[in-house]
């Protein structure tokens, strides 16, 4: 006759059954979110009217008696400066090219970072997990939000090719109050076209992606300049520019950078900086 299981045995078996069904419960629930959650295959070649951070800033400026027209532009990634484009990919994450929409180590250092902090504070958030929050959710800071974010991510990429997710994200991110676009913050910050950029401009205009409208080149901010500096370091380090063209693109930085301080001057990000993604 076989020995009845010990007390132990029956506790690691419940505790095994139990970790089963909430995989499976945890699965179940992924693919739920996964087939209710919009279906980016439309966006392979169609551009989309709008967004929902369009949206959401649309309703917001009606609570204050405004009328928001955005500006937009949508242009080729093709017309978008090589510069440019490694400019914002050094910012914003760094390690797009090699990941599936969602940067696990970023991740990691972001939840610790918040775990300390005591809230959700850092961003770490991938450009596909970006583009899927502009496109679709809005920036309310919640876990759950979090998590449509990261499913639909993994649809982007599932759907999409790189290249065409970077195109829709550089095309519907936010460049300032009403921007959308790097075609119109180009326009709206430096008056030039998004093939007209130059190191420089395109390193300040990545710079300002976490916090779009609480940064000002008139009266630039140390965080601004300190967030700048860094990158246009970062992308020389990276092997993205020469020292001859870094050189340069140093000088003309002072000079954009050159106004007067603000009032109130930022040291840290702005505070809707928290929420971006920026992984540098």
């Amino acid at each position: 006759m076989s020995r009845p299981a010990s007390p132990f045995r029956r506790f690691l078996l419940r505790v095994a059954m139990a970790a089963t069904l909430a995989v499976l419960a945890a699965a179940g629930g992924v693919a739920c979110l996964w087939l209710a959650l919009p279906d980016p295959a439309p966006l392979a070649r169609g551009i989309p009217s709008t967004t929902a951070l369009i949206e959401q800033r649309r309703a917001e400026a009606r609570a204050h008696h405004r009328i928001l027209r955005p500006a937009r532009t949508w242009v080729p990634l093709e017309r978008v400066p090589r510069h440019v484009l490694d400019a914002v990919l050094v910012s914003e994450d760094a390690r797009f090219f090699g990941h599936e929409g969602i940067d696990w180590e970023a991740t990691r250092e972001a939840v610790e970072h918040d775990l300390y902090r005591g809230q959700l504070a850092r961003g770490g958030s991938t450009i596909t997990q970006q583009l899927a929050k502009n496109l679709w959710l809005g920036t309310e800071r919640t876990i759950w939000r979090k998590v449509k974010e990261a499913v639909l991510a993994r649809k982007l990429e599932h759907r999409l090719p790189k290249r065409r997710i970077l195109s829709l994200y550089l095309n519907v991110a936010e460049w300032g109050d009403g921007v959308f676009g790097i075609e119109a913050g180009a326009r709206a910050h430096f008056g030039v076209d998004v093939d007209g950029l130059s190191v420089a401009q395109g390193v300040v205009l990545a710079s300002m992606l976490p916090a779009p409208r609480r940064v000002s080149l008139a009266q630039p901010s140390t965080w601004l300049k300190r967030r700048s500096r860094r990158l246009l370091d970062r992308m020389a380090e990276a092997g993205r520019l020469s020292a001859e063209d870094h050189l340069h693109a140093s000088s003309e930085l002072d000079r954009i950078l050159a106004g007067p301080q603000p009032d109130q001057d930022e040291e840290e990000p702005p505070e809707e900086a928290t929420d971006a993604g920026g992984q540098g």
